[in-house]
């Protein structure tokens, strides 16, 4: 994978990145994608949604960062934005437990979608750590290069925004944190909103009000975190 056409990503990310693409292990990265494809094997997001995190949030616009793992890896689900599912497909658990949060917290109605574009819009960066996961394999592309690539971007938002908010949600995204410079940002930790963990401690975490509190203290505007009812 190099800095071409291939590569659909938007400009100042483009900027902040071009050098990592040239890299031997994103090469590497590529070839192995091409491989798998070639091999019948079914790979999400699909190939122009890979990079939808970057691409709907620029590097100028980010306000907020929430760092998810793996994308989804049944049909249809991930667009390559963490925790969101296209159109039509019903919210995984994990992301039931944000929405009830996000009610517990700013006393928002629960959607009847789980389509969160409306959030990456507004400077959300919605960032899974493995950017590609084959078809019913949690995990299955974690260890191929794309963390190297999804550390440096939370580096580079760490030295070249100010006063971004870090939502880290389980012990992976919490492993990040020394990524972060914390004297210039908010780092807020919790368990994972899995159904395994939510209840010790995701709900009733307060981050998506501590996250817009810290906003405005800042002279920002806060996330309007209300989806749209239809999409």
């Amino acid at each position: 994978m190099t800095q071409d056409d291939r590569v659909k990503l938007e400009a100042s990310w483009k900027a902040a990145l071009h050098e990592e693409f040239e890299q031997p292990y994103m090469k590497e990265l590529g070839a192995f994608l091409r491989r798998e494809k070639a091999a019948g094997k079914v790979i999400y997001p699909p190939g122009p949604l890979i990079f939808n995190a970057l691409n709907s949030t620029p590097l100028e616009q980010v306000r907020v960062v929430i760092l998810g793992q793996d994308p989804y890896h049944g049909p249809g689900q991930a667009h390559g934005l963490c925790f969101s599912v296209q159109p039509g497909v019903a919210p995984p658990p994990s992301l039931q437990n944000i929405f009830k949060e996000l009610k517990r917290d700013l006393n928002l109605a629960i959607p009847r979608h789980g389509y969160l574009q409306h959030w990456a819009d507004q400077g959300v960066l919605m960032l899974n750590t493995s950017l590609t996961v084959e078809q019913g394999a949690a995990g299955s592309h974690a260890k191929m290069g794309w963390q190297r690539l999804t550390d440096r971007i939370i580096e580079v938002v760490s030295e070249q925004r100010p006063n971004v908010v870090f939502m880290l949600w389980g012990a992976h995204a919490q492993s990040k944190a020394k990524l972060i410079d914390p004297t210039k940002h908010l780092l807020l930790k919790s368990v994972h909103p899995s159904p395994l963990s939510a209840h010790r401690g995701f709900i009733g975490n307060g981050h998506f009000s501590r996250a817009n509190q810290f906003l405005k203290q800042q002279g920002l505007v806060p996330i309007g975190w209300e989806l749209p009812a239809e999409v």
